[in-house]
């Protein structure tokens, strides 16, 4: 089984890479996130799921180990592919990711190409209690806001304001510190708006 590719990128397509190692060229799947940081004629370095089917042998290249984890825990899901795995992961961050299933944020996971509403809330609630288990990227030390209650409605208006899944949760969550959990949504949105403004 594959479980990293280092060698050298041949040529970088849409949805895919060639990586050579030692003459022999793989062809990788990737999220457009990896694909962005691959050049041709550069060295790479890939954590590789390797998915064994009848009929091919298919690889999934990731930049890091967490976005490799992610793509694990995405295919755990129902109606999850590695196709759809790579959509989400080319939307959101590993960190992104794991602060929208906290928080059941579906609207952030259904950006992604072939993720309607009802697939998005089955990923939110199918990954809550197994996200945790997975450990933080860099940079990740923003705070999770708890889902439901006025936190989840305060991060969904920021959502549809045009915020990021990561800004409008480290806002809503210092909102939140500073005003306590029994806050009213609207108190919260405008203190988060403020603090982002700060920012």
């Amino acid at each position: 089984m594959i479980a990293k590719l280092s060698g050298t990128v041949d040529s970088v397509a849409a949805d895919s890479a060639v990586v050579d190692v030692n003459g022999v060229g793989y062809l990788v799947a990737a999220s457009s996130r990896t694909l962005a940081g691959l050049n041709a004629g550069a060295a790479a370095v890939l954590h590789v799921e390797t998915q064994v089917r009848e009929d091919a042998i298919q690889l999934f290249g990731f930049a890091t180990a967490a976005e490799r984890d992610w793509f694990r825990l995405l295919l755990s899901v129902q109606g999850v592919g590695g196709r759809v795995a790579l959509a989400i992961l080319s939307v959101l961050t590993p960190d992104e990711l794991q602060r929208a299933v906290a928080a059941k944020d579906t609207a952030s996971i259904a950006r992604a190409n072939g993720v309607g509403p009802k697939l998005a809330a089955r990923i939110a609630n199918e990954l809550k209690d197994k996200a945790g288990a997975l450990p933080a990227g860099p940079g990740s030390a923003a705070p999770v806001v708890v889902a439901g209650g006025a936190a989840a409605d305060a991060l969904s208006a920021l959502a549809n304001l045009g915020f990021r899944p990561a800004d409008a949760n480290r806002a809503v969550a210092e909102a939140v510190a500073e005003l306590g959990e029994d806050a009213a949504v609207g108190d919260l949105v405008r203190i988060a708006l403020k603090r982002s403004a700060r920012g």
